[in-house]
């Protein structure tokens, strides 16, 4: 049932394409496919069936959708999956710092000779028909993980569900949809159930999906895409459950409780995005293991997600200080709710002062991202970043003026970092972010600091 129509692909014109040019194949897929997300999927499906439909020639997949917490959970997954011995794929967007982090081969980073083969055969394959930056990527993802043996395919959707490229599974092992809450409203919404009933696009006819705890309008529109669809919908918080106990992950199956070592993730909504992903990777195979499960958990890496960073220049700076530096790509009001949550969490543990410093794309709700750190009276800096989007640094004071902080607005993160350091009085804990493009650019300032 079509509740609402699709997005205008016109709306995406006033987006930004998050993706530095610095890669060769990042040049050469701009100079001839347009930059911005396109909310179709006819011309994906049209170049996968130049292809031979490489889309069906795949390992199970597991298909992911949600508004925060994609990235989280898909890095838990593969984790467990890959503790458990099993070969996994997985597309992720956008990247930090070089392309190659959006696809994993074999557990493996694409190399730039596969990306450079690649490129040319769907260069090729396409001839010349239009198709966006992110269409052309997906399948190129999933033209490389068809052609390379593994066990499972790990697919993070790129935007919504419903219309994205990477939504052409016919019948996925398993669907999972993480928090859904507000954000590309000019493209999703702008009520929440609009942007509910573009996440739920992703479940298919019969097959599983396993879903988040979610605001009530959320929660009708995905049980109603799930009943039409006659899919089997597990809910955390009514068929599972995860929570913390005595710095632990309890786990509810409906069959077993799982007792495992803590997320290595920082932060409290690290417990419910790993709940989620052990449901799912359950789901998947019900054979794996508690080891297997603690094993992934404990070991998952998922940089800029509250990333403690004790390499490069930044780090070095507030090292000699004596302060801890913290990096987060969120930049909605549900991340500002869980990273105000985490530093909590942080200034519990070890009582000095916070200091933050944020960087966002201007069309964000900056206000609604401050708002959730106004009680805790952070020492506050925004800034700017490479981006011909980025809001200025300050119309995100005045942002955070609105949400009742004070923030002194500074050029860029260095000199953000620098007044920092420089006030009197204890080493503060010190967290930049505000968006993935941001806490790119402060990775990218040292090969120390790229993610792997």
């Amino acid at each position: 049932m079509n509740a609402f129509p699709p997005p205008d692909p016109s709306a995406a014109a006033s987006d930004h394409d998050p993706i530095r040019a610095s890669d060769a194949v990042i040049q050469r897929l701009r100079a001839n496919h347009p930059t911005l997300i396109d909310l179709t999927t006819g011309r994906v499906e049209r170049l996968l069936a130049a292809l031979g439909h490489p889309e069906r020639r795949l390992p199970p997949v597991i298909h992911v959708a949600g508004t925060n917490g994609k990235g989280s959970t898909v890095a838990y997954l593969r984790a467990i999956a890959e503790a458990a011995g099993l070969k996994v794929h997985a597309i992720t967007s956008p990247h930090l710092v070089r392309f190659a982090e959006r696809i994993r081969i074999a557990g493996q980073l694409i190399t730039d000779d596969q990306l450079n083969a690649l490129t040319d055969k769907l260069e090729t394959a396409n001839a010349g028909q239009p198709i966006s930056f992110f269409e052309i990527t997906t399948v190129l993802a999933l033209e490389a993980f068809a052609e390379t043996p593994a066990d499972l395919c790990v697919v993070e959707v790129g935007l919504g569900g419903r219309f994205d490229a990477t939504n052409v599974f016919e019948a996925p092992a398993v669907s999972v949809i993480t928090p859904v809450d507000y954000d590309h409203l000019e493209m999703l919404g702008p009520e929440l159930s609009k942007i509910a009933w573009e996440k739920a696009g992703i479940i298919k006819r019969g097959r599983p999906v396993v879903v988040a705890r979610q605001p009530d309008e959320a929660l009708e529109m995905i049980e109603r895409e799930a009943d039409d669809r006659m899919a089997p919908m597990f809910l955390m918080g009514r068929d599972f459950d995860s929570w913390e106990e005595r710095g632990r992950l309890m786990v509810q199956m409906p069959d077993r409780l799982l007792d495992l070592p803590a997320p290595s993730l920082f932060g409290g909504y690290q417990f419910a995005n790993a709940g989620l992903a052990v449901a799912a990777a359950l789901t998947f195979k019900r054979d794996l293991t508690e080891d297997e499960i603690g094993q992934g958990v404990s070991s998952t890496v998922w940089p800029a997600r509250f990333q403690r960073l004790t390499k490069g220049p930044l780090a070095e700076l507030a090292r000699a200080r004596g302060s801890d530096l913290w990096l987060d790509g969120g930049h909605n009001p549900h991340a500002g709710r869980a990273l105000a949550e985490a530093a909590s969490r942080l200034v519990d543990r070890d009582p000095r002062p916070l200091a933050m410093i944020v960087g966002m794309f201007a069309r964000k709700d900056a206000e609604g991202f401050f708002r959730p750190f106004a009680e805790m009276h952070p020492r506050l800096f925004t800034t700017g970043f490479d981006s011909a989007i980025a809001a200025t640094p300050g119309d995100l004071a005045e942002a955070a003026r609105l949400a009742g902080l004070h923030a002194e607005p500074v050029a860029d993160v260095t000199e953000a970092l620098r007044r920092v350091l420089d006030a009197p009085g204890p080493a503060p804990h010190i967290l930049i972010c505000g968006g993935l493009h941001f806490a790119g650019e402060v990775l990218a300032m040292s090969p120390q600091t790229w993610p792997t």
